[in-house]
């Protein structure tokens, strides 16, 4: 059976709750679509709030055949046989040019966003686009000069309100169950102004409560009721809520901990569930220096690559590179040794405040700056055996203060045996 949102998912603007601004009456793009024009467009909003219903209304308002295309799970093949199928099927007719559907563009490369210009230009596809992020940032110039960008809001208390009585009186399968709502509170704060998860929500606590009360018996739901049934069921990946900050953590945490095979099985939890790829490698991106550092410097050389590849290649196939990534990083020498550093002077600088500078490593543009002794018996380093010579650095209040404390592996022993030899006076390495 269907779930509930798509149940109820609205055929027409009448049916459509939310977006007044774009869709109510005498708004610009309801004319748009009642008299059959639909531009390409990007529709910018936070999840579940009718960016994808929206689409769907437009093209069958304006009669046009559908093509829809997931950017998590596309790619440039994907792309072009779409693009191919709306050619064969003849775009130039009274209905118009066909609508190619793509949610979460943003998610595409620079590749896979370059490969629908063509169409876009010549006619062939009416793209509609759906982000939840700034397309400003996300969607190549010249795909974005081609296309008019709506703004969708959340939904306010009194659409998801609406949402969920019209679920109560439409849906056949919530009307047998004799439902009656007794408090709303919890279920919007849950739903987060998603409507999709709001009815998610009704449709899961509605299936669970008839299941205990018993069949024909009325259902009062309030605020307790909907909190423990939603507690007790949360089993899947949600890249808004909890979960979402569950898997990443035992993600990173399984890298830490020098675990590939629990590292890819959270990577593989993400992936599934829907989560942004170049999230994903972003976090990898910290943890190479947050976790392994110095240990290995080549870690962070790598994640930074991952994450520019995963830019540049979009899913599915970035699923390769996230992997390998991941192996590596959980594979990796670990070390903090840099990371506990910077928190021990950031925590020294606010203790100590804005410390003077040692007049001899000021920057000395001016005459007068030179007069002051700005810049006088600093000693350059490259001009003294073995690029090195000995003189203070830190303001003369902390001076000795030691915030990196090399780490016990391989490749920071040499480290520390380099910092004795120069510093062992006034550090003690």
């Amino acid at each position: 059976m269907e779930p509930l949102a798509e149940r109820l998912r609205p055929r027409t603007l009448d049916d459509y709750i939310g977006q007044q601004h774009l869709v109510g009456k005498n708004a610009v793009l309801r004319k748009a679509i009642e008299n059959g024009i639909a531009p390409s467009m990007i529709l910018w909003g936070p999840p579940g709030v009718g960016k994808t219903t929206l689409a769907n209304i437009i093209a069958n308002t304006t009669k046009r055949r559908f093509f829809q295309l997931s950017a998590i799970n596309s790619g440039v093949k994907d792309i072009r046989e779409t693009i191919d199928e709306a050619k064969r099927g003849g775009f130039f007719n009274s209905a118009g040019n066909p609508i190619l559907f793509i949610d979460e563009i943003h998610r595409f490369s620079k590749s896979q966003q370059d490969s629908l210009l063509g169409a876009v230009e010549k006619g062939i596809v009416t793209l509609i686009g759906a982000t939840t992020e700034n397309p400003s940032f996300e969607v190549i110039p010249a795909l974005l000069s081609r296309c008019q960008v709506y703004v969708l809001k959340e939904l306010e208390k009194e659409d998801l309100i609406q949402l969920v009585n019209i679920a109560l009186q439409k849906d056949e399968q919530l009307k047998s169950k004799n439902i009656r709502i007794k408090e709303y509170d919890a279920m919007l704060q849950l739903s987060g102004g998603d409507g999709r998860k709001l009815l998610n929500i009704l449709e899961l606590v509605a299936e669970f409560a008839s299941n205990t009360e018993g069949v024909g018996t009325a259902l009062d739901l309030d605020n307790e009721l909907v909190i423990n049934i939603v507690q007790q069921n949360i089993v899947r990946y949600d890249k808004s809520g909890e979960q979402h900050y569950d898997i990443i953590s035992a993600f990173i945490k399984s890298m830490r901990g020098s675990d590939p095979n629990a590292a890819v099985y959270y990577l593989a939890r993400m992936l599934e569930g829907g989560e942004d790829p170049l999230f994903i490698a972003r976090r990898m991106v910290i943890l190479s220096s947050e976790d392994i550092g110095l240990a290995n410097p080549n870690a962070l050389l790598m994640a930074t690559t991952t994450f520019q590849a995963v830019h540049q290649i979009g899913m599915p196939e970035s699923r390769i590179i996230l992997s390998q990534c991941a192996v590596y990083l959980a594979t990796s020498a670990k070390s903090n040794s840099t990371y506990v550093a910077i928190d021990k002077a950031i925590a020294k600088v606010r203790e100590t405040g804005n410390l003077s500078i040692p007049l001899h490593l000021r920057n000395a543009p001016t005459r007068l700056m030179k007069d002051l002794n700005y810049g006088k018996d600093y000693q350059y380093a490259h001009a003294h055996e073995g690029n090195f010579a000995h003189q203070e650095f830190l303001p003369s209040e902390i001076s000795g203060e030691v915030f990196f404390e090399p780490a016990k592996n391989a490749a920071e022993v040499k480290v520390r045996e380099q910092l004795r030899a120069l510093w062992k006076d006034k550090y003690g390495y």
